[in-house]
């Protein structure tokens, strides 16, 4: 080969090595984010109960009245909830959407779908009081459908690698207790024949199947977020007050029983489950703190909710059209009777995001979805 020859293999050589890496370096810019795969119950509904029929509902105003555009979505608070806040924050493109809206279908389902639904629990039986609902077991029933969906769509091979990727998120256990437990004995006989530890080890067992499922059903990077204290919001202030107005003690008693043992259980499936990454979100810890600590987290108002109609904490009814509500929802820890404000929900968004193994174990979110990417 003459030396023009070579000179010009190699210019040829060099022109493709340089395009590889370009190419590798536009493909890295381009990243697609992860997605996100939700289920709970109010605390993280994005407007699945929209489509039920249900007593359990947040799409009709003030609702929704500092999200964008101003108007009701069917979340249960003034903005956003501490899922949407996540995504917001890691990139993850934005909020995902309801698994009930008809528009979930096709390539979103690779961007991540939320299943959550107010009034839902652990336990089937959970929120029969409002009718309708999608309890733990038909949102993970709706998850494996739409997985069939993504596999139909793109190949067993990318929806499982997608999915592998994905990040889950798990909040429920609330409603077992509020809206069952604790609902007047003549209405659920459940405390009048169940002890507290019994009535808590049949959630606990039934919430580690559900975990299990979740794995089988190619979930990997699971984060569980556990129960905050129940006995401080507005409505457990107001029918079961002391007098005082300090936190209720027998639901944050039952709170901290159960998340001893749903510890235990994270750690057990993290340890046991080939592949996993379960992590423990310490939620009953950051609400005890933000609560106990306002003022130096920049609230003026603890204890009461900012959209109310009767009670004295405002926790006699829900959120609703003929509610009154505060002019400044960022001074109030709490929303409504149940749920915290958008101000709130960034808070908690923030530490489970970035925080200390005091309030997310064994990592934080970041380090669970970046630290191997």
């Amino acid at each position: 080969m003459s030396p023009s020859h070579e000179l010009q293999s190699g210019m040829a050589s060099l022109f493709t090595l340089l395009a590889c890496i370009g190419a590798l370096f536009a493909g890295a810019g381009a990243a697609v984010p992860p997605a996100t795969f939700v289920f709970g119950d109010s605390l993280v509904d994005a407007g699945n109960n929209n489509y039920i029929a249900t007593l359990s509902r947040a799409n009709y105003a003030p609702n929704g009245i500092d999200f964008d555009g101003h108007q009701p979505t069917g979340r249960y608070t003034n903005g956003r909830t501490i899922v949407d806040i996540l995504g917001q924050e890691m990139g993850l493109g934005g909020f995902v959407p309801p698994y009930m809206d008809p528009n979930t279908t096709g390539d979103v389902l690779f961007r991540g779908v939320n299943y959550a639904s107010g009034g839902g629990g652990i336990l089937n039986q959970t929120g029969s009081i409002f009718g309708g609902r999608i309890n733990l077991d038909a949102q993970i029933d709706n998850y494996a459908k739409n997985r069939r969906d993504m596999m139909t769509q793109r190949g067993e091979v990318a929806a499982v690698s997608r999915l592998r990727g994905a990040l889950f998120s798990v909040t429920m256990g609330s409603n077992d207790f509020i809206n069952n437990y604790l609902v007047p004995v003549l209405s659920v006989p459940e405390r009048a024949v169940t002890p507290p530890e019994a009535f808590i080890n049949g959630m606990i067992a039934k919430y580690r199947q559900q975990l299990i499922r979740l794995y089988l059903l190619d979930a990997r990077k699971i984060v569980v977020v556990n129960v905050g204290p129940i006995g401080c919001i507005p409505y457990l202030r107001d029918i079961m007050t002391t007098g005082a107005g300090a936190c209720t003690e027998f639901p944050n008693q039952l709170a901290q029983s159960f998340n001893r043992k749903l510890r235990a259980v994270v750690t057990e499936l993290g340890a046991g489950l080939g592949g996993s990454r379960f992590v423990y979100a310490d939620v009953y810890r950051i609400v005890s703190d933000l609560i106990a600590n306002y003022k130096s987290h920049g609230f003026e108002v603890a204890d009461s909710a900012c959209c109310y109609v009767g009670g004295r904490f405002g926790g006699l009814a829900p959120c609703g059209p003929t509610s009154s509500y505060c002019a400044d929802r960022s001074k109030y820890v709490f929303w409504d009777a149940y749920h915290p404000s958008d101000a709130a929900n960034v808070l908690i968004a923030s530490r489970i995001l970035d925080g200390d193994p005091a309030d997310i174990s064994p990592v934080n979110v970041r380090q669970l979805l970046f630290d191997d990417a």
